[in-house]
């Protein structure tokens, strides 16, 4: 079984600003994390952002190495999906992984003013979110699928993520509603200028 944090590393880490903040608008929190998903020749590698006011995902990038460009390339989708909006007071929450911590990495959030949170150590409570997205994306469909190569897991988890996550799946949290409806629901009030 691959580790996917690995922490003990020299590079500065960022302190919790995610514990007991209320999140009260889209782009105000994202978190991140990585999985890894089995393959019959080894793993392949799962790097994913959300918004944890609408629950969407909002970028991932599923590769071969779990390195810094694994997570850039999430982070960059992220970023153009949600660019329109803006990231005045956005709060990036990672775990110390040395992904996360990596210089380029770091760079991408600073260039755009995204302001830089992590867990504590050893703390997978401090990244809940991410987790259960995690757990929720293994249940509902990796464990439920034999992938014989990478372009297959590819496209499956495309589709689970960007087709029945985001567009389907009901979401208490949120009024029972798919995060791509509630986002929307969001939006059309803002543009309304409606409470």
């Amino acid at each position: 079984m691959p580790v996917t944090t690995q922490s003990g590393h020299g590079l500065k880490v960022y302190p919790n600003l995610a514990k007991d903040l209320v999140v009260a608008k889209l782009n105000h929190l994202w978190v991140s994390d990585i999985t890894y998903i089995y393959l019959p020749l080894g793993f392949a590698y799962l790097a994913a952002i959300l918004d944890i006011f609408s629950r969407k995902c909002i970028g991932w990038c599923l590769g071969k190495n779990i390195d810094a460009q694994l997570t850039l390339d999430a982070l960059d989708m992220a970023i153009a999906s949600r660019q329109h909006l803006g990231f005045y007071e956005l709060i990036h929450h990672s775990d110390r992984g040395v992904q996360y911590a990596s210089q380029a990495y770091i760079d991408r959030l600073k260039e755009f003013g995204i302001v830089i949170s992590m867990s504590g150590k050893g703390n997978a409570y401090d990244n809940a979110f991410a987790e259960s997205f995690i757990k929720t994306l293994k249940v509902e469909e990796v464990y439920i699928n034999e992938y014989g190569t990478f372009e297959e897991a590819y496209a499956n988890i495309k589709h689970f993520i960007n087709l029945v996550y985001n567009e389907k799946r009901l979401h208490s949290s949120i009024g029972y509603v798919p995060p791509a409806e509630f986002e929307a629901e969001v939006l059309n009030k803002k543009s309304l200028n409606l409470p």
